[in-house]
């Protein structure tokens, strides 16, 4: 539980600062232009607020439903749907009294803020933390993978060479490389030999769908017990902190994953483990979970194991670096596009809501996560209100342009029931992507409240 509020916090903190930035940049240019902005909120604020305090023209305030946030600017046709402030001759103070070149730079604004803060934040986090990553050439012993990267071809032991014939350079973004260049194939290193594994199209779609890793750094066989699971397989037979698990029925492994798949091969058998415990050799007989996990917490740690690079950057380095990184993430993003509506992907099967964006945070409090997973929201969300979905920034943009090169304005019908339309059909993907969440995780919620 204490996980799960850790989790919520970070979530609640992160989209707090993301809303802010995103609509005081509404704000300011509305301000710049002398538009009138009657509201300034937090949350949303149906029926009541929280709070609320009035300077000038502008209430500001935050509401009790923490779905996001809203700037309200006189004479724009909004979520608030105020017909009745409409059918009011302009005034020189309304949005719509002004020029269109200017309105669109109010509707832009809040975009411009995401992407901005994304590269400040980048820029901070290289200057406090510099980057540290694991060369893919550095993972000397090769590759464990689950059982989707089997599925893929790959197997224990295989050390990448490229991906499509492209180098990555950084190990962790081999699979993601995979998803997003929608590669074929991947080039490993196999008992010696150069090895071209194709990816099966079939499999391609349950490696987007999951969520766990496909592919990890294969490590020596290390199996120090630090913690202990209630009610577990190691607990039931008596196994301790502190343990140290040398090998299955006196056989040794030379890696962990070794160990891993005897255990599998073992469900529902006794086995006989080796166990080093205060310098004594014992044997504990444990019977193997359907599972074939043993509920324990090991004490690995592969930055000791591996050779990282680690670049440090002052201020001024600092920043090239991380507007360089924030352009990557943005097109990084951009690309999983092209995965949403592809039939090969079924991307959309694995939209998610709420508890999929809470999940990329840290189970513990951590800064440096903390920042980089607001960097990569503020880009999400600075690419999705560009999308032209009216009730979206993207969708009065696209009125605006279509104003600016015709000539016409669309009349305040036509957006009003425009506005109706993209409202409903937000409501329904995030209903679709918080769907999908409660489905998924109905077992994990159950289980808080047992």
């Amino acid at each position: 539980m204490e996980v799960v509020l850790i989790k919520a916090a970070q979530l609640i903190l992160s989209l707090s600062i993301l809303v802010i930035i995103h609509e005081f940049g509404h704000f300011v240019l509305a301000r710049v232009f002398k538009t009138r902005v009657e509201k300034f909120y937090l949350f949303f604020d149906p029926w009541f607020s929280l709070f609320k305090v009035k300077k000038g023209d502008t209430e500001y305030g935050i509401g009790w439903l923490p779905l996001g946030g809203y700037v309200k600017i006189s004479g724009m046709i909004d979520e608030s749907m105020d017909k009745e402030a409409m059918k009011l001759p302009p005034q020189p103070y309304e949005f719509r009294a002004k020029k269109s070149w200017q309105r669109l730079l109010i509707m832009i604004g809040g975009v411009v803020m995401n992407f901005l803060l994304a590269f400040i934040i980048y820029i901070g986090i290289l200057y406090a933390w510099g980057e540290q990553y694991l060369p893919t050439a550095n993972v000397k012993y090769g590759i464990e993978v689950d059982s989707i990267g089997q599925s893929l071809g790959l197997q224990n032991g295989d050390k990448i060479l490229s991906v499509g014939h492209k180098k990555v350079e950084n190990f962790f973004q081999i699979i993601p490389t995979v998803i997003l260049d929608n590669a074929s194939n991947v080039q490993v290193e196999r008992n010696g030999q150069q090895v071209d594994v194709q990816i099966p199209e079939a499999e391609f779609a349950q490696l987007i769908k999951s969520s766990k890793e496909v592919i990890s750094c294969r490590i020596p066989f290390d199996y120090k017990i630090l913690g202990i699971a209630k009610n577990s397989a190691a607990q039931q037979a008596g196994l301790m902190e502190g343990d140290q698990i040398l090998g299955m029925n006196n056989q040794k492994y030379e890696f962990n994953d070794q160990f891993k798949s005897a255990l599998k091969d073992s469900v529902g058998k006794t086995v006989a483990l080796n166990v080093l415990r205060n310098n004594q050799e014992l044997t504990v007989p444990l019977t193997v979970p359907k599972t074939g996990l043993l509920g324990i917490q090991l004490g690995t740690d592969i930055t000791k194991i591996f050779e990282w690079n680690t670049t440090q950057y002052g201020l001024l380095e600092s920043i090239p670096a991380g507007i360089n990184r924030g352009i990557t993430t943005l097109q990084n993003y951009l690309k999983q596009f092209r995965l949403i509506f592809s039939p090969k992907t079924k991307a959309y099967e694995s939209l998610g809501g709420f508890i999929a964006i809470g999940n990329i945070f840290p189970g513990m409090w951590n800064w440096y996560s903390f920042w980089n997973m607001t960097a990569l929201l503020s880009i999400i969300l600075g690419v999705m209100n560009l999308l032209p979905i009216p009730a979206l920034d993207g969708g009065h943009v696209m009125f605006l342009l279509f104003e600016m090169i015709t000539g016409r304005k669309p009349n305040d019908k036509f957006l009003e029931y425009a506005q109706i339309a993209g409202m409903v059909l937000l409501l329904s993907l995030v209903l679709y992507a918080n769907g999908n969440d409660v489905f998924k995780h109905w077992g994990d919620f159950l289980n808080l409240f047992k």
